[in-house]
């Protein structure tokens, strides 16, 4: 296994008390492997991407617990110096929004450059031939001359590609790509999606993915995990999952992407919100929102039960919500 995230907990203190973000979190990923990480706002995607790549803020954020296996060693007992060898050359992320992500007094061909200077020590000269190279790799027009612009003159979509070429700089291992399709339209999300995984095959990284779209991991992704309040609700096959889900979470997100066959309906909305924190349920988390809850859902946290060899779902009623 390339990365095993085991038992993850992250809480963060605030003024107002202890947000538990990440409760127990269990995933793995294989090289030339997709994991999709699924949930709302707030379900500790990123908190857990963060925490992977060592880039959690502490404080306020705190680890109490669990283990980063990577390539069969554990991040959390490394120092920080030894973290940052790890970082950008073997481990890289996609942020959610190039234009605050990238610096904006810096060209991106400097940018991109600084990779190659700092982990390589090549000169500036020949980091900046490895820049157009690496622009011209992700199908950036003009890569030569556009290699001395800034970031606020590229397009949101082109800039995202400046990002997927950030994080190839290396040829790391392993890629966590956090929302890397958000603000784009639909044909340049197909682009960068398609472009993800052309290069993942490449390189034959392993790729986590983290998004809140369904639709958009469909044909990309190998696993899905699907996370509510800070743990793993589902996990399976991306074809198992679309087929039949197991927890009703799932099967809300599911009936939540609009279809073709639905047109002129109302769009299914999950009611509620999203649970605070601070004060997660007890019982199972999503029992307040939850149309299948009954009484053991709201004094007993259900484990991941084992659905299958390579599924499981946190749903005293699973069996329900395969067949319902």
């Amino acid at each position: 296994m390339l990365l095993e995230v085991r038992d993850l907990h992250v809480e963060f203190r605030t003024r107002d008390g202890v947000a538990r973000a990440v409760n127990g979190v269990d995933y793995g990923v294989d090289a030339g492997e997709t994991l999709a990480v699924l949930g709302e706002s707030g379900s500790g995607k990123s908190v857990t991407a963060q925490a992977i790549m060592g880039i959690l803020d502490i404080p306020p954020g705190r680890i109490t617990g669990g283990e980063i296996l990577f390539q069969g060693q554990d991040l959390l007992r490394l120092k920080e110096e030894e973290r940052r060898k790890i970082r950008g050359a073997k481990m890289a992320m996609i942020f959610q929004d190039a234009l605050s992500s990238l610096n904006p007094v810096l060209s991106v061909g400097d940018q991109l450059g600084e990779m190659f200077v700092v982990h390589r020590g090549m000169s500036r000269k020949d980091a900046r031939i490895k820049a157009v190279e690496l622009m011209d790799r992700v199908r950036i027009p003009g890569a030569s001359q556009r290699v001395k612009q800034y970031p606020h003159q590229f397009s949101g979509g082109m800039r995202q590609r400046i990002m997927i070429a950030m994080a190839l700089a290396l040829e790391p291992a392993l890629i966590i790509a956090d929302e890397p399709t958000t603000a784009l339209d639909v044909t340049v999300q197909a682009q960068v999606m398609d472009l993800l995984a052309e290069l993942q095959r490449e390189y034959n990284m392993g790729l986590i993915l983290i998004t809140h779209d369904l639709g958009v991991v469909a044909d990309v992704a190998d696993r899905i995990a699907v996370m509510y309040a800070g743990r793993i609700v589902e996990s399976a096959p991306v074809h198992d999952i679309y087929k039949a889900p197991a927890h009703p979470y799932t099967k809300g997100l599911l009936e939540s992407i609009p279809r073709l066959d639905q047109k002129g309906q109302e769009l299914y909305a999950i009611k509620g919100l999203p649970p605070n924190l601070m004060h997660i349920p007890p019982g199972c988390a999503f029992n307040p929102r939850c149309p299948m809850a009954q009484d053991v859902c709201r004094t007993d946290e259900p484990p991941l039960y084992e659905v299958s060899e390579d599924r499981g779902s946190a749903c005293h009623f699973w069996r329900e919500c395969l067949n319902g």
